[in-house]
């Protein structure tokens, strides 16, 4: 079970007990195999921007099945935040071995 701290190599420590909510739940979502993420772990990551080679290709899957896929916030939450991205991020999207 991959995992984003397996593909970065890149090891976070534990959080501070004073860490805030979204510190401590990126933490953790470093941690979660990625076949476990859900859209709202895809809406979290990818708004902090954090592991974005590995999730983003993930999220365009979900977004081409489900253009309207949200999270706990909203309709479109996820492509709202696919799309906030910086340039950057899409420069290293492969296309589709299948597609």
């Amino acid at each position: 079970m991959t995992t984003i701290e397996q593909l970065e190599r890149d090891v976070w420590p534990e959080p501070h007990a004073d860490d805030t909510f979204l510190v401590r739940r990126c933490t953790e979502l470093r941690r979660k195999p990625l076949a476990e993420f859900t859209v709202e772990d895809l809406r979290i990551m990818l708004g902090q921007e954090i592991g974005v080679p590995t999730l983003l290709p993930i999220a365009v899957q979900v977004l081409l099945r489900e253009p309207l896929a949200e999270g706990d916030y909203y309709p479109v939450d996820l492509l709202r935040n696919v799309l906030r991205l910086p340039d950057s991020a899409w420069s290293n999207l492969r296309p589709s071995e299948s597609g």
